[in-house]
C-alpha cells in the first residue's frame, strides 16, 4: 500500500498545531504573508523579533529536518529559476490583492469559519487549479 499520503497529512497536521500555538501564545492569525510583509514595510516593530524567529523557523526547519525524517525526499521543483521567481512574484501578488495567504485564509480562515477566509481559499485554490491547467496542458511549461 503506497502510504505517502501520511507525509501530507503530518504536514498538515503540523501547520495547524502551528497555528493553533501562534494564535493561542500571541492572540494573532498565523498568516505568512503578512509576517513576512511586515517585516519588508517595517510596520510594527515590536514584532520584528517575532516575525524575523517565524520567517527563519519556516525556512530554517525543513533543512534541519530532512536528513532525519525523510533523506531520500524529491520536491519535483522545475529546474527552470525563471519560473521559480516569476511564480514567487505571482503568490506575492496574489496574497496582497487577497489581503491574505494559505495559512492566514486557508489553514486559520477556515478552521475559525470565517466566510472571508473560506471564500479567499475557495478562489485561490481554483485559480491555481486553472493555471495549472493552463501552463500544463495548453502551454506545454509545466
Amino acid at each position: 500500500m503506497n502510504i505517502e499520503w501520511l507525509w501530507g497529512l503530518a504536514g498538515g497536521l503540523l501547520i495547524g498545531l502551528g497555528g493553533a500555538v501562534y494564535l493561542l501564545c500571541n492572540g494573532r492569525i498565523m498568516g505568512a504573508s503578512g509576517i513576512l510583509g511586515g517585516l519588508v514595510e517595517r510596520g510594527d516593530r515590536s514584532a520584528t523579533a517575532e516575525r524575523v524567529a517565524f520567517i527563519a523557523g519556516l525556512i530554517g526547519m525543513p533543512f534541519l529536518l530532512q536528513p532525519l525524517i525523510a533523506p531520500q525526499a524529491q520536491t519535483h521543483l522545475t529546474p527552470d529559476l525563471t519560473i521559480v521567481i516569476l511564480a514567487g512574484l505571482l503568490v506575492g501578488v496574489g496574497t496582497r490583492i487577497a489581503n491574505g495567504c494559505t495559512s492566514g485564509h486557508g489553514v486559520c480562515g477556515i478552521s475559525r469559519f470565517s466566510l472571508r477566509g473560506i471564500v479567499a481559499t475557495v478562489f485561490y485554490i481554483g485559480a491555481g487549479g486553472l493555471t495549472v491547467a493552463v501552463f500544463r496542458h495548453i502551454l506545454g511549461v509545466i
